[in-house]
């Protein structure tokens, strides 16, 4: 008997849970690996109006893998990072908006550190208008490749940076900004990542600044196309938010962005990272 009842909500990403006691989640083991199986086969995960409390969110994500701390000190339970555009609430809320692109999280990291392994988010307010939380799996996108474009991309070697990213919500920067943004350094990622499964996704996103070795705009302008294929609407699962919802995402397998909402909305999300272990590669 399956510990999960799952409901696919499109063809290629996204998929409800339903019947789950929160309880159960921060503290049974083999339902934490029937949730990491359920979503390696559909990236995306919806708990409906769950109600998860932030130290269950925490303990849940234990039973995953490592949980991130890097932004401790943004909330009183360690392990919870609150996403917001209020600064009183999140003061590096200015980087928010940069989410408002397509992305995979952990592209840029300061160090060597792997991209994270899944993230979770659990819904405090809601956008009166706009704040969906879209996805689009980048394994779909590669498989949607003819035989012809994965010989041809499996050599390609893209370089992602922080300023590729944050030019996108701040065309015109400061130099105190460019400044900031340039002190990240800058990461050269397969296009292809042959997953230690042996499964193969594109990375894609607003890091990706530009493809190494090829002319810039002719680089840009394959990025930008195959983004495009990889998010056009019939292959994205767009969740529109209630109080309560929990979702959880393969962050290596997946692309996800926001809607853009309002900068003094009351949208408040509780995210809680597990990290990753399998370079890009």
């Amino acid at each position: 008997m399956s510990l999960l009842t799952v409901n696919k909500l499109t063809a290629s990403v996204g998929a409800e849970v339903t019947g789950i006691d929160p309880d159960r989640l921060a503290t049974d083991d083999l339902l934490a690996q029937a949730v990491l199986d359920a979503l390696e086969d559909n990236g995306v995960l919806v708990f409906p109006r769950l109600h998860l409390n932030p130290e269950a969110q925490v303990a849940f994500c234990r039973r995953l893998g490592a949980v991130d701390h890097s932004s401790d000190g943004h909330h009183p339970v360690a392990g919870i990072y609150p996403i917001t555009l209020n600064p009183a609430k999140n003061s590096s809320a200015a980087y928010l908006r940069a989410t408002f692109d397509w992305h995979i999280d952990g592209c840029t990291p300061d160090g060597d550190e792997c991209p994270q392994k899944a993230t979770v988010l659990s819904a405090v307010q809601v956008a009166e208008s706009g704040g969906e939380t879209e996805f689009a799996s980048s394994y779909a996108a590669y498989d949607a490749l003819t035989d012809a474009e994965k010989q041809r991309y499996g050599s390609l070697k893209v370089v992602h940076s922080l300023e590729a990213s944050q030019r996108r919500v701040t065309p015109d920067p400061s130099s105190e900004q460019l400044a900031r943004w340039r002190a990240r350094r800058t990461h050269e990622h397969p296009l292809v990542w042959t997953h230690t499964s042996g499964r193969k996704s594109l990375v894609l996103g607003a890091s990706a600044d530009y493809v190494a070795g090829m002319d810039l705009d002719e680089g840009r302008a394959l990025l930008a196309e195959l983004l495009d294929r990889a998010t056009v609407p019939e292959k994205v699962y767009s969740h529109r938010w209630s109080v309560g919802d929990t979702v959880i995402w393969d962050n290596r397998g997946v692309l996800h962005r926001a809607a853009p909402y309002e900068p003094h909305s009351p949208r408040e999300m509780l995210r809680t990272t597990v990290l990753g272990d399998e370079p890009i590669q």
